[in-house]
């Protein structure tokens, strides 16, 4: 009986390449970012004014912040984390310019929360005059003004849930992520950081090879 060597057609196989891990990097990232930017703060530094200038100070230009020519879709997952990451600590004070424009545009959007905020900014303004003329009392016992504020701030939650606070902070949240992380994500900051590798594009095509048994 004599034998013979069958040989099989070529049958392409695919095979897929997944991006690496990141082994840690992603958070030893974020907690680089959490100390350069906690280390910037101390405790004679608190005040609102100095908060304030100190972001003004930080603050990117716009034009770069908007250039379209830098945004480019990240090819691996790699290159998204450490993009990410440099720009919520490059553009931190822009990112927090978009929040408060987010935060401003719900109010004005939203007539029954204006006028909630309306009213109690006018009570705390009216308990700010009567404070300056004479100390406010109740029963006899003097009332401080952060006790009074307090009240406000307790007396304004009904017309605050009457106003719908929760849905424009749940939406002022979401559109504040989805902005920010959209932005962050695909804004090319290796361009002009040279502390981040700028990884070519490389489509993800599956592979095909060819091999006989």
């Amino acid at each position: 009986m004599g034998s013979s060597n069958l040989s099989s057609p070529t049958s392409p196989s695919t095979h897929i390449s997944f991006p690496e891990p990141l082994d840690g990097e992603l958070d030893g990232e974020l907690n680089k970012l959490a100390n350069n930017t906690f280390s910037k703060m101390s405790l004679k530094n608190m005040s609102l004014k100095q908060l304030y200038r100190n972001q003004w100070q930080n603050m990117r230009s716009w034009g770069s912040f908007l250039d379209t020519n830098r945004m480019k879709t990240p090819t691996t997952t790699k290159q998204w984390s450490r993009r990410l990451l440099r720009n919520l600590e490059f553009f931190q004070s822009n990112y927090l310019c978009v929040f408060l424009i987010l935060v401003i545009y719900c109010i004005l959007t939203s007539p029954m929360l204006l006028l909630a905020i309306g009213a109690s900014l006018g009570a705390c303004y009216i308990i700010t005059l009567k404070n300056a003329e004479s100390p406010v009392k109740l029963f006899g016992y003097k009332l401080s003004v952060g006790q009074q504020y307090l009240a406000v701030a307790i007396a304004s939650f009904p017309l605050f849930y009457l106003a719908g606070a929760g849905s424009a902070v749940f939406w002022v949240l979401g559109a504040s992520f989805f902005v920010i992380g959209l932005h962050a994500s695909i804004y090319a900051i290796e361009m002009n950081d040279p502390s981040v590798e700028e990884i070519p594009f490389q489509p993800f095509v599956p592979v095909s090879s060819s091999h006989s048994v």
